[in-house]
């Protein structure tokens, strides 16, 4: 079987069949209401994406101190849980399958949008400003987590655990990735601790792994993915001994039959994916790197390196983000949308988020295997 005929085979995940092996990767929109409720044009958008063998669906924070942006989905609440419920029953209903991100954002967050004071592993602020709902404001000094809000925010990833599967999600993923709470507790410039949660490697992925196990205990561990960013510099993230901290976080949480690993930004090259991939038991979900408007054949070639390496299923962002039908685009070799606009991304409404085209019957028709034929002339 060729690699191109493995990514439109079908594959098992925890409790799943997938279809294909094409994940929809999680993006944050901003276009749930103001306390974080998913919204029904949020049910449109998912749907229309219902042919990816995977949806992990956006960021949900797991409390209210977790809120990073205005308009981002949350979980903790009964009116989160049945405006989910929407989103999932309408999924379901076109035939597709979800996961739900669960992400706390630490210290990227601000009073201005959630009303209090973020917390962190360390009072070290962002480097930078960050969005609110009155624009940019200079970040603030977030509170140091004690010892006791570590546990509680490790009991409210295993409550929000449960009520996404209550709003009718297959699974979720924790996420450790993108300089959000879980990654600062990894990194060393962010992680000043001294306690049993800071220093040694040891110590640094203990809240993460805390968090994997609570979530797992409480739903099973077939259902709960870990999402995460080796070496990823962003919102200010210097993590120091990359290549032990992942090790030893897959050391620690490999036996415990997770659903799979996800690793953003995989270059099938490093040595650390191989390493990864070789002490991981279960299965890998890799998100390649691409530029902002990939071509069919850009996407092709990633994710058959990637699945020569080692991986069992590929996540794509904006791919899906500006394709609904990207499956079937991929499939027949078809020109891709590009994004409209970076700002379209957050703002809220249908434009730039369920106005992009399907492809047309007419026009779905198989090209030539070759890359440059799969690198043709884009539609808008």
């Amino acid at each position: 079987m060729s690699n191109t005929t493995a990514l439109f085979a079908s594959a098992p995940l925890g409790p799943l069949t997938l279809p294909n092996r094409l994940v929809m990767a999680p993006l944050t929109r901003n276009r749930a209401e103001v306390d974080g409720t998913p919204t029904p044009l949020m049910a449109t958008y998912y749907a229309q994406r219902a042919t990816a063998g995977l949806i992990i669906a956006e960021a949900a924070t797991p409390n209210a101190v977790g809120q990073t942006y205005p308009n981002i989905t949350a979980v903790h609440r009964a009116r989160h849980v049945a405006g989910w419920r929407r989103v999932t029953e309408a999924v379901r209903e076109a035939g597709g399958r979800m996961f739900l991100q669960l992400q706390h954002g630490g210290r990227v967050g601000h009073p201005a949008t959630s009303g209090l004071t973020p917390v962190a592993p360390s009072p070290v602020p962002l480097p930078e400003t960050i969005f609110t709902p009155g624009g940019h404001r200079p970040a603030v000094v977030p509170r140091e987590m004690s010892t006791e809000d570590v546990r509680t925010t490790v009991a409210d990833f295993a409550r929000a655990a449960r009520n996404a599967l209550d709003a009718g999600f297959e699974g979720v993923e924790v996420h450790s990735a993108n300089g959000h709470l879980l990654h600062q507790f990894l990194s060393a410039n962010t992680n000043l601790r001294t306690d049993g949660y800071g220093g040694s490697v040891t110590a640094r992925i203990r809240f993460t792994a805390e968090v994997v196990e609570a979530v797992a205990a409480e739903i099973g561990a077939e259902r709960v993915g870990l999402r995460v960013s080796p070496g990823n510099t962003v919102n200010g993230i210097a993590e120091g001994e990359t290549d032990l901290l992942y090790p030893a976080l897959v050391e620690r949480l490999g036996g415990l039959g997770l659903a799979y690993l996800h690793l953003v930004h995989a270059d099938p090259d490093a040595p650390l994916f191989g390493r990864l991939r070789a002490g991981w038991p279960g299965a890998l979900i890799a998100n390649p790197v691409l530029d902002e408007s990939p071509s069919t054949g850009t996407v092709h070639r990633a994710a058959e390196r990637l699945l020569a390496a080692g991986a069992d299923l590929i996540a794509l962002g904006r791919p899906f983000l500006a394709n609904p039908d990207l499956v079937a685009r991929l499939r027949l070799g078809a020109p891709l949308n590009p994004v409209r606009g970076r700002y379209l991304m957050y703002v809220g409404g249908a434009t730039g988020y369920t106005d992009y085209p399907a492809l047309e019957e007419s026009a779905a028709q198989p090209s030539s295997s070759s890359s440059e034929a799969l690198d043709g002339p884009r539609v808008a």
